[in-house]
């Protein structure tokens, strides 16, 4: 008995003294190097960031808030990227029970009854080989992790849960951003509308005094149909943006996760304000705030891990077994002293000889998959400079436009109020009224769609600068 004992507490005891053997590359952060600032930013002593202020402080908007809390709930995108943490997670636990030993409880009842006739015609008279018996106990499995697969496993496992927790967080954030780009997208498309519909009255007051000026004889035939030019001009914009603000609103209702609705409105267009500053603080701070970055860097990590999980198969994998219960004929006296049955074996191994290169393959497919997660995290990297560079660059010069396209709508307002006194006085025709109006028309709309994108400007920035929903 002592001697058994001892024999099975010395793989135990060599497993505790091997346990910080791992084989396999142990992984460190990879250096990738940082600008010194982002192009068409601030200077990098600005460590301050856009990403730090609260999504709904940026434009503040109570029905906007809303609409993005009503999203957080109901949106379908999300609600799969949940259950894929949950998938991982479960994953994780399945892989990290394999460190514990695996105690199974088991039973059965074997019968056996020899043939008289058959092999054994020549027993004696009286003599049987009938024989039944009851087995129940308990028996144990336990892989012996002196080379660091299970562990590698475990450490792959857990990277790869964390990557999808990632995950749902760039679906969030990009979720948000939706939600926020469409509903913009709505209020400027309310704007267009509006426009429209004050054009179309005013094309039908023009209308309206053009054809009475027509019946006095102080104005022609092609006056009144230039003046109807422009009404119906007016109206297809109006049919056209209706259309655009319906599919808008569907759009905005699937992200949602509601049926195809009305959205209810906030703030106009107008009334909406950027903030003041959009700093864009360091580069360097973009490993640790968006979540793409930080879901390749944990896909890198389970890549890496996988390289020790295919060199541990060079080694042979040691597994300790045993069983312990009782055995006995009569099941009454299945639970005593003497029915008691253990059984011990020696750890067994199992050592690759000849597999035609199938380890060796195997790790070299390890390695080129780490290869390729650690290009994917650099790609990741340089990918989110380049959207926060274009960000800032799109937010500066959009901004610029904007104020321009405000100067020449004014330009256009005045050029049609003259336009309308020199035709009402005699000195032109109604070709440079219709000219004027058209400018008006156009330009009040291109202004509109720039205020929609100084907007839309402004969440790319938050996003691409890790901004999240908090």
């Amino acid at each position: 008995m002592k001697s058994s004992s001892a024999a099975l507490a010395l793989p135990v005891l060599a497993a505790a003294f091997l346990s910080s053997c791992e084989v396999g590359p142990n992984y460190s952060r990879p250096s990738v190097p940082a600008p010194p600032q982002f192009r068409g930013g601030q200077s990098a002593s600005q460590s301050k960031s856009l990403a730090d202020t609260k999504w709904f402080d940026l434009f503040k908007d109570d029905a906007l808030t809303n609409l993005v809390n009503d999203a957080i709930q109901n949106n379908l995108d999300l609600q799969i990227a949940a259950q894929r943490v949950l998938e991982a997670r479960a994953q994780m636990g399945q892989i990290q029970a394999a460190r514990f030993p695996n105690v199974d409880a088991t039973g059965g009842f074997d019968a056996q009854r020899g043939s008289l006739i058959g092999a054994n015609r020549f027993l004696p008279p009286g003599f049987t080989l009938d024989a039944s018996y009851t087995q129940a106990g308990f028996s144990l499995g336990w892989e012996l992790d002196l080379w660091g697969r299970v562990r590698r496993l475990n450490e792959a496992a857990r990277a790869q849960y964390l990557a999808s927790e990632e995950a749902r967080r760039g679906v969030l954030t990009t979720l948000v951003a939706d939600v926020t780009s469409q509903y913009l997208q709505l209020r400027e498309l309310d704007l267009e509308l509006a426009i429209a519909t004050q054009n179309r009255d005013a094309g039908r007051d023009s209308l309206r005094l053009t054809t009475l000026r027509k019946n006095r004889g102080a104005a022609t035939g092609l006056d009144v149909h230039q003046a109807e030019q422009f009404l119906y001009t007016a109206t297809s914009q109006i049919a056209a943006t209706e259309r655009l603000i319906a599919q808008t609103e569907n759009a905005l209702s699937l992200l949602l996760g509601h049926a195809p609705g009305e959205i209810a409105r906030g703030k106009t267009l107008e009334q909406l304000t950027v903030p003041p500053d959009v700093p864009a603080g360091l580069p360097s701070a973009l490993l640790e705030r968006r979540p793409d970055i930080r879901q390749a860097e944990q896909q890198l990590i389970a890549a890496n891990a996988q390289i020790g999980v295919a060199k541990a198969q060079y080694f042979p994998q040691i597994t300790l077994t045993g069983f312990l219960g009782a055995q006995s004929r009569a099941l009454s006296n299945l639970f005593t002293g003497p029915a008691r049955d253990w059984a011990g074996s020696t750890p067994g191994f199992d050592l690759p000889v000849f597999n035609a290169g199938r380890v060796r393959s195997g790790v070299r497919l390890a390695q080129a998959q780490q290869h390729e997660a650690l290009v994917n995290y650099v790609k990741t990297i340089e990918t989110s400079f380049r959207e926060v560079s274009d960000s800032l660059i799109g937010y500066s010069k959009v901004r610029e436009q904007r104020t321009q396209e405000e100067l020449l709508v004014k330009a256009l307002q005045e050029t049609d109020r003259l336009s309308r006194l020199r035709y009402q006085g005699g000195l032109d025709s109604y070709l440079q009224v219709l000219d004027a109006e058209r400018n008006l028309f156009q330009g009040q709309l291109v202004l509109a769609q720039l205020r929609e994108q100084e907007f839309l400007s402004v969440i790319g920035l938050y996003r691409a600068l890790g901004g999240g929903w908090q």
